[in-house]
């Protein structure tokens, strides 16, 4: 995994607060911090470490480009955001406004792009360009390739995983916020239908207001709510390169590969198809549900049938607060990286632009993105509980979504007005006969 820069739990455990925030990764860490800078009382609460799971091991791209339309305001309030967060927690986070370009090798692939192009660019005013293979060349030079064309946002950025999210967690603390690390919760206690507190491993915690931003673990943490939440998991494969002076800033994807430059002067390497799904317990308990989601393109999800179906089946799907969670017995999601895909990127990206040949391959590791029925998250209070609130299923969006989500969230919390329509994310489309599925996004 990568090295995540360190945060320090607070030491006086509090018996009560307005808000408990469940899971320190980006959105939580987003939600805490937007809370905090209201003046709420926040108790944020981490299983593992901050940002221990996916939110350290994605690409670290901020992009609107590609996204499902249904995203696009989010993703646009969550630019503005990462912009400006430097100088919002007063430290470094990466964040760069590099740009990103979608390489087309073939009329196929050009034809997917202009799709997008046209059904998205104009509508919500983005700055992104449909390109000649031409200028391809000359926004991403030295290509062994004649490209078709590409897409090319100015506007899209990156920024570092490992170190933003930590940043941004030291910056609530800052501000108020109590963060607990190694601390599961292991459920709610309510009365009259409403959320009293959280029961932790720790102890009981009196609240008024619980954001479950769990990742991949927030459907088994509602279903023993007895609250259903459809998610399922891919493991996504990256690896980073030692320095290297290729002299290519700008973020891309083409090929069988995808990168992005570091501040350590390196690149963030992976395959921009390829993923593998492992078959659980859970992929055959919401085969329907996901359904409409397979007859979509999933040429490039591998399914892999292995010791996670073990794993997982091991796990308790319901227990009593007082007993040992789930959480305990596992405080991180670390799978093994897929070596033969990103043997693959590697392969590519040497081949498509030799100027990598030299590239050495410092690191290589793999996370858990949670994926709903549609690839669009949930952020939306939950019905059957007052109180209560999901922030999950991002579907590999969440990084570059998270300030933004956050924001959503923490609106939602505080009734005020929405920085973006919730509609999209509300929980009850997955109930209410909407019939949710993927669109065009990539």
């Amino acid at each position: 995994m990568p090295a995540i820069d360190p945060v320090s739990s607070d030491s006086d455990f509090p018996k009560k607060t307005t808000v408990a925030v469940i899971g320190g990764g980006v959105i939580g860490v987003a939600t805490a911090l937007e809370l905090a800078e209201r003046g709420v009382p926040v108790m944020l609460l981490e299983k593992g470490i901050i940002a221990g799971e996916q939110s350290s091991r994605n690409w670290g791209w901020c992009r609107q480009m590609g996204r499902d339309r249904r995203e696009i305001p989010l993703v646009l309030e969550s630019l503005k955001l990462w912009r400006e967060m430097n100088g919002r927690v007063g430290a470094e986070t990466g964040y760069r406004q590099c740009g990103i370009v979608y390489l087309a090798e073939n009329e196929v692939e050009l034809a997917a792009r202009e799709k997008w192009y046209a059904e998205n660019a104009r509508a919500f005013g983005l700055d992104t360009k449909l390109v000649s293979g031409a200028e391809a060349e000359r926004l991403q030079p030295g290509s062994s390739r004649a490209w078709k064309g590409a897409l090319y946002t100015s506007a899209d950025g990156r920024a570092e995983p490992f170190i933003a999210v930590p940043a941004m967690a030291r910056h609530a603390q800052k501000l108020g916020v109590k963060i607990f690390q190694n601390c599961a919760v292991r459920g709610v206690e309510t009365a009259a239908g409403k959320i009293t507190s959280v029961v932790t491993e720790k102890g009981t915690i009196a609240c008024e207001q619980v954001v479950l931003a769990g990742g991949a673990w927030s459907r088994r943490f509602l279903h023993n709510l007895e609250i259903a939440f459809p998610q399922l998991t891919v493991i996504s494969s990256v690896m980073r390169t030692e320095p290297l002076d290729t002299g290519l800033e700008k973020s891309c994807s083409g090929g069988k590969f995808a990168f992005r430059k570091r501040l350590d002067g390196g690149y963030t390497v992976t395959h921009r198809h390829f993923s593998v799904a492992d078959i659980m317990p859970d992929s055959f308990r919401q085969f329907f549900q996901f359904l409409p989601a397979l007859k979509m393109d999933w040429s490039g999800v591998r399914l892999r049938l292995g010791k996670r179906f073990l794993d997982e089946a091991r796990l308790k799907r319901r227990w009593r607060l007082d007993e040992r969670s789930p959480f305990e017995e596992v405080r991180m999601l670390d799978p093994e990286p897929v070596n033969w895909i990103l043997d693959e990127a590697a392969a590519s990206l040497r081949d498509y632009y030799p100027r990598f040949q030299s590239m050495r391959i410092a690191e290589r590791w793999a996370g858990v993105i949670d994926a709903t029925p549609d690839v669009v998250p949930c952020i939306s209070p939950l019905p059957e509980v007052d109180g209560l609130y999901l922030a999950s299923g991002f579907s590999g969006h969440g990084f570059g979504l998270g300030p933004g989500a956050g924001k959503l969230m923490a609106q939602m919390v505080m009734g005020e007005t929405p920085c973006v329509d919730p509609a999209p994310f509300r929980y009850a489309r997955f109930f209410d006969g909407s019939r949710p599925r993927p669109t065009t996004g990539f």
